[in-house]
Formats: C-alpha cells, structure tokens, sequence
C-alpha cells in the first residue's frame, strides 16, 4: 500500500473545514429553531398532554441538529428526526391518566374555589384554599373540604398507583411552634380522612410548612385567608412515569 494513502490532510484543507464547522451548526441550529418555533404556536390549542409532547420534540429537535452539525455527520435532518423522538418521550410523561384524573378533578371542585393544576415537573396540584378547608387555628377539616376529598379518594381508589402529598400552610397568627405543628396537623387531618375511605395509607406523605411560604401577603385578612391553606400533590412513580401511554 502506497504513502500517499496515509498522507495526513493538508493544513489548507482542515482549516477550511475548521472555519465552515460554525456555519454548518448556525444552520442547523437556525433550521431546527425554526421548526421549535412553529410547534410552540401551535401549542395553544392543544391538551396538557399533547402540548408536553409538542414541546419536547421541538426541543429534542434542537439538541439532536446541533449534536449531528458538531459530530460531523452528513445528515443533520436525520440526527434532528432523532433528537425529536426522544423529546417527545420525555415531553410525554405526563400521561393519559393523570389527564383524565386532572379533568376529573376539575369538574368535581366545579365552583368552589379549589385550583386544579399541572405542576412543570408533571404532578397534579391542588391548591386549596381556607375558606373551604380550616378555620382560624384549627386541623377540623370542613364540610365543603370534605365533599372535595370524597371525590379524590374515588379517583385514588380508580388508580391505586398514583402517590399522594398533602402539604399544609398557615398564615403567620401565631408563634413559629405553634403554626408548624398545626399545618402539620392540617395535612395529617387530610391523610386520616382520606385513609377513613379506603387510601392506603402507605401511599400518602405529609409536610407542615407552617408560615414558611406564603402565597399572598398577611397584612390583610384576605391575603392570611390565602395563606391558610392545603396544598395536595399527585403524582406517578417515577417507573410509571417513565411508560409512554
């Protein structure tokens, strides 16, 4: 086998290689950015569950173009296909069932005050609000709370794989002490109730924040009305979470 063969590149040749690299990743990264673009318009009018899916493969989409441009491969649109369907994936974990349980949720807490929502890291959110829950320094759970809870130990007992966080808040009446051992004994009332009516117990975990993270101020009566309050986290194992549905 000849020299010649083996002959390294000339110096000329690598850095017109060197020089084009940076404008081979600017198209890509513009092509690609382009695509990401037209799919978040279009998220408007999309579910929860298609909008994370749509998200995730314009992000994927980026990733996989510019990784293919700086590796040198010959098909930048391929490596975007690819990076496209992995975002997708993992846009895609929030899954059919928790939807249906967010849905619902919704029309269960129909008219009552109760904030129904998707947390970014896929968990469905309950945010409740005192009027419905607690009074003033106590853990005795309302009677409006306790309609609210029948309807999400059902949907619980529907999806016995779901996992439960119950997190309890007061507004700042009262010492450090005090207040951190009531919103605990909040979360704890919710857990017992939700236990009463078939919920293993093993499937629920609780937090007291006490006055620690306010979501209004507590100058006004309102604003600690806010304040005192349960928040109830829902959430899949991260297995589960994992399975495309």
């Amino acid at each position: 086998m000849s020299a010649s063969m083996h002959a390294p590149m000339p110096a000329s040749q690598n850095a017109t290689q060197a020089t084009r690299s940076p404008s081979r990743i600017g198209v890509a990264l513009v092509a690609a950015a382009t695509g990401v673009a037209m799919l978040l318009a279009g998220c408007e009018n999309m579910g929860a569950r298609e909008r994370g899916t749509a998200q995730g493969a314009g992000l994927g989409a980026v990733a996989g173009a510019a990784i293919g441009a700086m590796t040198g491969g010959n098909n930048i649109g391929k490596s975007a296909v690819i990076g496209a369907a992995a975002g997708a994936i993992a846009g895609n974990l929030w899954s059919k069932r928790m939807e249906d349980q967010r849905r619902a949720m919704e029309r269960a807490t129909e008219g009552t005050g109760v904030d129904v929502v998707r947390t970014p890291d896929n968990q469905l959110k309950l945010n409740i609000p005192s009027d419905i829950s607690f009074a003033t320094g106590s853990a005795a759970i309302k009677p409006e709370l306790r309609e609210v809870l029948q309807q999400f130990s059902q949907g619980l007992k529907e999806n016995p794989g779901t996992l439960v966080r119950v997190v309890g808040h007061t507004d700042n009446v009262g010492s450090d002490t005090l207040n951190n051992k009531l919103s605990l004994e909040r979360a704890d009332t919710v857990r017992d109730f939700l236990e009463d009516r078939g919920v293993s117990r093993s499937r629920i975990d609780v937090a007291g924040r006490g006055e620690r993270e306010p979501i209004a101020s507590n100058e006004t009566a309102e604003g600690r009305g806010k304040n005192r309050r349960v928040e109830i986290f829902l959430r899949e194992p991260e297995s589960a979470a994992g399975t495309v549905r």
